[in-house]
Parts: C-alpha cells; sequence; structure tokens
C-alpha cells in the first residue's frame, strides 16, 4: 500500500529542521521549512541555500553507501521549500504537522508558538523537538494544548529512527496517535514516554557517558579500550536485547546481588538497584527462569525466543566483521 504524501512544515530550518525535512521530503512528503529569524534577503537566502545544500550533501552520503540510487536526490529535494519568516503564513498553509525546531531558549520557544497559534490549520499538530524543556511546561505557551506534544529525535535526525514522543496533560490521545502513525509511515520508531527529565534515552545514556568518563579517570582503562568494550560488548548485545529484556534473560536477583557487591565495592548509591527490582523478586519475578519478569513469558516457545535471539545476535556479528567461520 502506497503511502499518501502529507505536507509537514517545521518552524526554524537549522540541524533540527533539516535533518526532518530529510525525512519527511525522502518518504515523499512537501516540506516547508521556515527561517524563524528575521532576516534581509541575502542573509535568508545565504540560510536558505545552506539548508537544501546540507540536505542534499546528507542524501548524497547516503546514496553513495548505497542506501538508495542517487538518481532521486532531485526529487527528493525538490519537496522540500524554505521560507522566510515574513512568508510564514504561506509556509504553515495546510500543514497537517508542525514540527518546532528553535533553539533551546523558552522565549524563542514561545515566538514559534506563537506563530503557530496564529497561522496552523486548526486541526494541525504541534510537535516540539525540545530536548531540554518538557511537554508539560510548554504546554503553557499555545492556545492549543490539545493539540501539542514533544516529539524528541535523536541526532542525526536522518539516521536515528526513534523519536521520543512525550504528550502533555492536555494532548488529545488522538494526536498522539495520528503523531505515532506519521512517524511509522516514514520509517521511524516512534516511543511515548510521560514528561520526565531526560526522557528515556538521554536518561539512560547519561549514566552510561558518565561512568564511562569514571573508568577513564580512575585508570581502569584507556578511553580507546573502554569504547571498544562497549561497541563489541555493551553495544552488541542491548541492540539484540532491550536493557529491561537483559534483565529478565540473566535474571533480575542476578542484576540485584551484582548491584549490591558493587554498591559495597565501589562505596556508592549509584549501583543500587532499584525498588523494582527487589519488588520482582519478592514476588517471584525474575525473568525467564520464573516464566515473567518485565515481560511475561509464560505463552512463549523459550527454546524458539532464544534461537531468535542468538540468530540476530549472529547478523550483527557479521555485519561487525567480528565472526569467524570454524577452522577445519
Amino acid at each position: 500500500m502506497v503511502r499518501a504524501a502529507q505536507k509537514v512544515a517545521c518552524i526554524g530550518a537549522g540541524r533540527m529542521g533539516r535533518g526532518i525535512a530529510h525525512c519527511a521530503a525522502y518518504s515523499g512528503d512537501q516540506v516547508h521549512l521556515i527561517d524563524a529569524k528575521q532576516r534581509d534577503k541575502g542573509a535568508f537566502d545565504a540560510l536558505a541555500a545552506e539548508a537544501l545544500s546540507e540536505i542534499e550533501g546528507a542524501l548524497t552520503s547516503l546514496a553513495a553507501l548505497g542506501g538508495f540510487d542517487a538518481a532521486a536526490i532531485p526529487t527528493i529535494l525538490a519537496r522540500i521549500k524554505v521560507y522566510p519568516l515574513e512568508e510564514a503564513e504561506a509556509g504553515l498553509k495546510d500543514a497537517v504537522i508542525v514540527f518546532e525546531g528553535v533553539p533551546e531558549i523558552e522565549a524563542v520557544k514561545a515566538e514559534a508558538f506563537a506563530l503557530f497559534d496564529r497561522l496552523a490549520p486548526d486541526n494541525a499538530i504541534l510537535a516540539s523537538t525540545t530536548s531540554t524543556f518538557l511537554s508539560t511546561m510548554l504546554a503553557a505557551h499555545t492556545g492549543r494544548p490539545h493539540n501539542f506534544l514533544n516529539a524528541h529525535w535523536l541526532n542525526p535526525a536522518f539516521l536515528v529512527p526513534l523519536v521520543e514522543v512525550s504528550p502533555c496533560d492536555e494532548t488529545d490521545p488522538e494526536v498522539t496517535a495520528r503523531l505515532t502513525a506519521y512517524l511509522e509511515g516514514i520509517g521511524k520508531v516512534p516511543v511515548v514516554c510521560r514528561a520526565s527529565p531526560g526522557y528515556i534515552v538521554p536518561r539512560i545514556q547519561a549514566l552510561a557517558m558518565n561512568e564511562a568518563a569514571r573508568l577513564v579517570e580512575e585508570g581502569v582503562a584507556s578511553a580507546e579500550d573502554v569504547d571498544k568494550a562497549v561497541k563489541y560488548g555493551f553495544g552488541m548485545r542491548f541492540a539484540v536485547l532491550g536493557l529491561l529484556e537483559f534483565i529478565d534473560w540473566g535474571g533480575g536477583d542476578i542484576l540485584f546481588y551484582a548491584s549490591r557487591y558493587l554498591s559495597e565495592a565501589m562505596q556508592s548509591d549509584r549501583f543500587e538497584a532499584p525498588e523494582v527490582i527487589r519488588q520482582n523478586m519478592d514476588d517471584g519475578r525474575i525473568g525467564l527462569k520464573s516464566g515473567e519478569g518485565f515481560y511475561s513469558y509464560k505463552d512463549r516457545d523459550i527454546a524458539a525466543y532464544r534461537q531468535e535471539r542468538m540468530a540476530d545476535f549472529l547478523k550483527l556479528l557479521r555485519m561487525a566483521g567480528v565472526h569467524k567461520d570454524p577452522v577445519l
């Protein structure tokens, strides 16, 4: 089934807006990038040329890597138009989704939201791309909070599939459903999370990155060996099994006791297991071994499930060039 093209706008023609434009145009949509700053004609023309050139460069790189036929690049670029601020009305006309991609300054975001309120169609979705503010706080800057939510894209937006969708208290559930369906339609993988500092990925990665830096700081290993451990251990494992799935795979009890050992050995409560791990143990939900953990395995063929995950892991090993055939 061919996906119907839609009209998408982005207030802000910087890095995030360009990445979103790349994704949407690649998927067949008409995209209007709206410059959020007042500029003279010369400065705007330079910005527009820079934006289109950056998108073309990213498309060219992907095509060169075999991602698609480079002959399609002119067609994709023709779907993107950059508008100056004074032509925002034309840029927002008929848009079904308007992404806000301006700098992480509350006053600047408030101006972008006011532009949306004034000029965007009544049923248009307003999706902020903020990585700093919560949707529950930004909702106060729009007169249409029922049509508003956050869509946190991970950089580079045109490459990383995940988008963290965070509604505010007033967000109409249909709006959340419409946005997630749109994102899935252009090849993204949306996850919905409550408005909470750090969302999902930034919160997890902040802990992991800080701990990696501490390993170097403490002289445990070199930066090169820490990164090698992450790429070929941590990264590969969790590309196949999510963190919570991995807890179930090994057993929540194993995590609990390992966390207690690290907390005592390092004399730091940052390694302590959260209460949910202890509660799951008390309730007998320790993962595959008990048939239930964060996930239920009671109606699953465990042997087939393990084989599927092993097959996925083997694919990654081959892609990374670290799988070897047996010596015969």
